[in-house]
């Protein structure tokens, strides 16, 4: 894979409602020659574990609904099990090597494949599988219910599927944090600290980091204003409860990582045996240049485009620095 001259992999990294899925919108409404000269950017293909965290959800749901007990979240309020922000990581890049071989499942049930994933993902970072010991009719029912969302997510997924990965940039978008008041660094399994490392070396090699900035109070107060209780699975209009907001995304490590990185400009992951530094651009939305992109394309304005570029170009130009040198070191 040759990147052409433009970024291979970008982690766009920041807490919910930032602007992470209204950038990967303006990215993806931009003409390809302007997004590689102003943001050094190809083609853009998405990855991203939100779908997952909607699709344990409704796992959960499905369970109550058989008279069970929840699997992955107590109600609407922090995971069961913390490692599971492991778990989504290990979807994710499992979702990468697919991506880059095209790979095509067969499958009576698209769901109970998503189950098999999920309990292998789950296994990598120490949970033991919980799916793989429901009834097998109970697993079944449940599936039944899932397999309609299950397959909307895995059409997504071949959707990204291209011949040709040169001048191509595979964006991985994801959230991480930590309770409110936390002091750093963040114990495991919460923060970047955690989950960066579960990243495969394959993406840890050739990636960068593009951070959107905002302040853990403007995070949840632009998570209260966009959500929509009626699209649920929605990247642009989904909302968190606010325990999670409190418990999971209280805080962010991403700023402390990068003062305390060994290199200028960069994050440190030590994993694999060994250390990568991943160059990072820092996009400041603390003053809101991103939710205008909720709305329908013909409404943005000239001003307000003008605006969201300057701020993401800052933060592209930052990386580029890095763009052709290795990862690890």
């Amino acid at each position: 894979m040759k990147n052409d001259g433009v970024f291979e992999i970008i982690l766009l990294l920041a807490l919910p409602a930032s602007g992470k899925s209204e950038v990967r919108n303006f990215l993806s409404n931009i003409e390809p020659e302007i997004l590689k000269k102003e943001f050094h950017i190809g083609e853009t293909l998405e990855l991203d574990d939100f779908p997952y965290v909607h699709f344990m959800k409704l796992i959960d749901q499905a369970l109550v609904e058989e008279g069970q007990n929840r699997m992955f979240y107590p109600g609407e309020v922090p995971f069961i099990d913390s490692r599971d922000w492991g778990t989504l990581i290990n979807l994710l890049n499992e979702d990468y090597y697919d991506l880059l071989n095209r790979n095509v499942i067969s499958c009576d049930s698209v769901a109970e494949y998503f189950f098999t994933r999920i309990d292998k993902a789950a296994r990598i970072v120490g949970i033991h599988p919980r799916l793989a010991k429901l009834d097998t009719d109970l697993r079944k029912r449940i599936a039944e219910k899932l397999n309609e969302e299950a397959q909307k997510i895995l059409d997504f997924k071949y959707q990204q599927y291209t011949e040709d990965l040169n001048g191509k940039t595979i964006i991985i978008e994801a959230a991480r944090g930590g309770k409110d008041g936390s002091s750093y660094p963040l114990e495991d399994p919460f923060g970047y600290q955690y989950s960066l490392p579960q990243f495969c070396p394959e993406i840890l090699s050739k990636t960068k980091i593009l951070y959107i900035w905002v302040t853990p109070e403007e995070s949840r107060r632009k998570n209260e204003e966009r959500t929509d209780p009626n699209d649920p699975g929605s990247n642009l209009f989904h909302g968190v409860p606010l325990a999670v907001m409190l418990n999971d995304y209280g805080c962010d490590d991403m700023l402390y990582l990068k003062e305390n990185s060994k290199k200028e400009d960069t994050i440190t992951v030590k994993a694999y045996g060994e250390t990568y530094y991943l160059p990072i651009g820092i996009f400041d939305n603390r003053n809101d240049r991103t939710s205008f992109l909720r709305k329908e394309k013909e409404k943005w304005t000239k001003e307000e485009i003008e605006y969201v570029t300057e701020g993401i170009k800052q933060a592209t130009d930052k990386m580029v620095a890095f763009k052709n040198n290795l990862n690890r070191k």
